[in-house]
């Protein structure tokens, strides 16, 4: 009797441990403080809507945030405005465009408050699965974070691609003319 009561407590602690652990609810934000570090260029962080795939891709890890689309996407702009090593190369789905408010409710104003949220950003916008097989591709490689929100609304998924944020491309696409031109 007195070691079911051991076992019995010890399976509740462990079970509560792990729920504690999981990357749920507000942890997604310790997640994310953790995660931005590590990451370099060609990681992608990714706020999805509630029905995007948990994809099984091994370095693709998703995390359930509970929480508002845009709030979302604005914590983790403001988190790498803060990095001195990664800023977001941001795409979006081309669909996006074109959904109605008769069949997505609501559709417009998520535009117009993703449109504000990224106004003095360049947005690349491509079909989704053209998007969706870069992830694909990528997390082969490098780690992809997918933070899903309480948005229930079709392809309005922001996809951030990390680039270094100290190196511009221009630089980069000068030293590959330089190298080209000078071989050794």
């Amino acid at each position: 009797m007195e070691s079911r009561k051991l076992f019995l407590g010890i399976l509740a602690a462990a079970t509560c441990l792990s729920a504690a652990d999981a990357p749920t609810g507000s942890n997604w934000k310790d997640l994310v403080s953790r995660s931005i570090p590590l990451y370099g260029h060609r990681n992608w962080i990714v706020v999805a809507d509630s029905a995007y795939p948990d994809q099984s891709a091994s370095g693709i890890e998703t995390v359930v945030s509970h929480a508002d689309q845009i709030q979302v996407v604005q914590y983790i702009l403001d988190a790498l405005s803060k990095s001195k090593h990664v800023r977001p190369n941001i795409y979006t789905d081309q669909e996006l465009k074109f959904l109605e408010e008769k069949d997505a409710f609501g559709i417009s104003a998520y535009r117009e408050s993703l449109a504000a949220l990224l106004q003095d950003r360049k947005v690349n916008v491509l079909p989704h699965e053209q998007i969706i097989a870069k992830l694909d591709e990528v997390s082969r490689t490098f780690h992809v974070l997918i933070i899903k929100t309480n948005l229930a609304l079709p392809y309005t998924s922001v996809f951030m691609q990390l680039e270094c944020a100290y190196w511009p491309d221009e630089a980069e696409q000068r030293l590959r003319a330089a190298m080209r031109g000078h071989p050794k």
